[in-house]
């Protein structure tokens, strides 16, 4: 049997970085080597929108991104009384043309 060692990484963050980039919509594209992630603003009406941030990583990195995302969503849920997820999705917006994501 493998022991696994547990390790600590430093982990650094840049001000320009640390503002962050305001996202609204996502489009996910992959290959057989990589996964894909723009990260774009959208404005209602618009006709444009824009890439604001791009990240590519490998299709391990992007299940192990999945999973994380799913626990902490399930712990956000869980930690406030939120409306079933009918409720959220009957009331999402919904940007006008012909876009696809």
């Amino acid at each position: 049997m493998e022991k696994v060692t547990k390790r600590e990484i430093n982990i650094e963050i840049d001000d320009k970085v640390a503002v962050g980039i305001y996202s609204n919509m996502v489009v996910v594209n992959h290959s057989d080597t990589e996964f894909v992630l723009d990260f774009i603003s959208i404005m209602p009406g618009m006709p444009k929108a824009r890439v604001q941030s791009r990240v590519i990583m490998t299709p391990s990195q992007a299940k192990q991104l999945m999973q994380n995302l799913s626990t902490n969503l399930y712990q956000y849920e869980h930690d406030k009384e939120l409306p079933t997820d009918e409720e959220v999705f009957g009331k999402q917006a919904h940007f006008s043309g012909s876009g696809e994501a």
